[in-house]
């Protein structure tokens, strides 16, 4: 079965929102037997999700606010999420250089021995201090640093995790509907009726026993749609940038850098060739919402002064290749500063004239498979059945392996002529899944038209049919980051080819329609 926006109209559940915590409860859903359908108004990760640092860690700063119980659940999911999805995750070592005006070295050594312990079995390598003078990490350093400790925390394709969440809840029975807007929410006697529109105006009514609200920062505007208009949702809004900067770092190590305003700035190795740097903690006003969200000229400035009072060599605006910002909606606690805003999530229940409705707020990458299990407990209740966990112990589609290596001398024995970046590539993207799309070929000519960086027909079709993808967007930034990699005239060719294969969609099917390679076409007629 393919992904498709069709066919049914009644549901157990419908979850409103496509980023992490609404994929993760659909999947989890559809796994314990429920008929549930997710609806996303633009694309799958197209906001907060897809613009993350993107880690899996337990929040080493999180401990000196005492937020134990969230440091100790992150740690904990950080372990299953490594063994459920190694393609898309895995460790990642961290340089936390010794500042002398700032935290003591005590402190930050009581803080790490609290975070190799506080989370039980270990999945990644302990702290441990470390000499600059004769590390890889003090090449990049200013001379006044002498001495840092390392750490482990994981790093996530973010984006990739959220649409792996959706494949799966599909394989499971869920309906996937991405470009499908809420445009009203009823209550009845029976649950609620749901008035939709996909983006080409057509409407369709939905009827489910319970909705639920995952809409992330649009959760205000969610409640507005179903009659929820005097207990409206306690959201604080944080707006997060990123840069990614033309510098590659001497080694696969991070570094976590203490800014002398109490935050900090990661730095990370990013795609081969380029770093990351984030992230900003700017409040952000509702009204701000639906505007096209920029990196600021302030946040530029105080991210680049906070990695360059660290670094040997000072980097500028001109190193500057990209960014991204995102908008974080967290449980409003009253916290007077970003920085300090509460990272928990909060699930709250309602009955409108008798219609239940669960809305998610908070929360973030690291726990969302929790979130989920928190929030079939609470509907498991509202339903009066019981029904068991399962998603601890079930692999994402295409983590069912244990080494990448060995998944490497597959493709490169059976691809002969694919380079060693691309093959790290489809299997860092697919793990498993790759031979789904790479079938009997033995060279990339095989696979069809060539689009750079082993991007080809074959693939995209993958992507096509099975990921949700429709556009160059979803391709280049949201199942990749090959828009860092590909020149114009590879992406205008890319391009052409999705506007080609729209057209020759008939126009009565459904938005996320199969497709077929040139060969697979040329061999059905025959």
């Amino acid at each position: 079965m393919t992904p498709d926006q069709n066919k049914q109209t009644g549901f157990d559940i419908v979850v409103i929102g496509g980023g992490i915590n609404g994929t993760g409860i659909v999947r989890d859903a559809a796994g314990r037997g429920y008929k549930v359908c997710l609806l996303e108004q633009g694309a799958l990760a197209q906001a907060t999700s897809s613009a993350s640092t993107k880690l899996i860690h337990g929040g080493l700063r999180y401990l000196e606010h005492y937020a134990f119980r969230l440091v100790r659940e992150s740690l904990q999911e950080r372990a299953v999420l490594q063994g459920l999805a190694p393609h898309i995750i895995w460790p990642m070592r961290f340089i936390l250089p010794h500042h002398k005006g700032l935290r003591p070295g005590w402190l930050i050594r009581l803080g790490l021995f609290i975070y190799d312990h506080l989370g039980g079995r270990r999945s990644v390598p302990a702290s441990k201090p470390v000499r600059l003078k004769t590390h890889p990490a003090g090449a990049v350093l200013s001379d006044k640093f002498t001495t840092a400790f390392a750490y482990s925390d994981c790093w996530v394709e973010d984006s990739r995790l959220v649409v792996l969440n959706a494949v799966d809840a599909h394989q499971r029975g869920a309906e996937i509907r991405t470009r499908t807007k809420l445009v009203s929410a009823r209550p009845d006697d029976k649950g609620w009726q749901l008035a939709v529109q996909t983006q080409d105006g057509q409407t369709q009514t939905l009827t489910t026993r319970l909705l639920v609200n995952a809409a992330g920062p649009w959760a205000v505007d969610v409640q507005h749609r179903t009659g929820f208009l005097e207990n409206q949702a306690s959201l604080r809004l944080i707006k997060g940038s990123h840069l990614i900067l033309d510098r590659q770092l001497p080694s696969e190590d991070a570094f976590l850098l203490q800014n002398t305003d109490g935050r900090i700035t990661f730095m990370i190795p990013y795609e081969g060739r380029f770093t990351l740097i984030g992230t900003t903690d700017v409040d952000l006003d509702i009204s701000q919402l639906n505007e096209q969200l920029e990196i600021s000229d302030d946040e530029i400035e105080y991210l680049l002064s906070a990695i360059n009072s660290y670094l040997h060599t000072p980097v500028s605006r001109r190193d500057i290749v990209a960014s991204y910002a995102g908008v974080r909606p967290l449980f409003d606690d009253g916290t007077g500063q970003a920085a300090k805003a509460n990272r928990d999530y909060h699930l709250k229940l309602e009955r409108c004239a008798g219609a239940p409705l669960l809305s998610v707020f908070g929360g973030k990458l690291t726990t969302y498979r929790r979130l989920a299990e928190s929030a079939m407990m609470t509907i498991n209740s509202a339903f009066g059945e019981t029904r068991p966990h399962w998603t601890a112990t079930a692999p994402l589609p295409g983590g069912d392996f244990t080494c990448v290596d060995e998944l490497l001398v597959q493709l490169k024995e059976k691809i002969s002529d694919i380079s060693d970046e691309a093959a790290l590539r489809l299997v860092r993207a697919y793990g498993t899944k790759l031979f789904s799309f790479t079938g009997t070929a033995s060279c990339m000519a095989d696979l069809g038209e060539q689009f750079g960086c082993g991007l080809s027909e074959a693939e995209l079709c993958y992507l096509m049919a099975h990921e949700y993808a429709l556009s160059a967007e979803d391709i280049l930034k949201r199942r990749s980051k090959l828009y860092l990699h590909l020149s114009p005239a590879q992406k205008d060719k890319l391009k052409s080819w999705l506007s080609a294969e729209q057209d020759k969609r008939p126009a009565s099917k459904t938005l996320n329609q199969p497709a077929k390679t040139a060969r697979q076409r040329s061999e059905q007629n025959r």
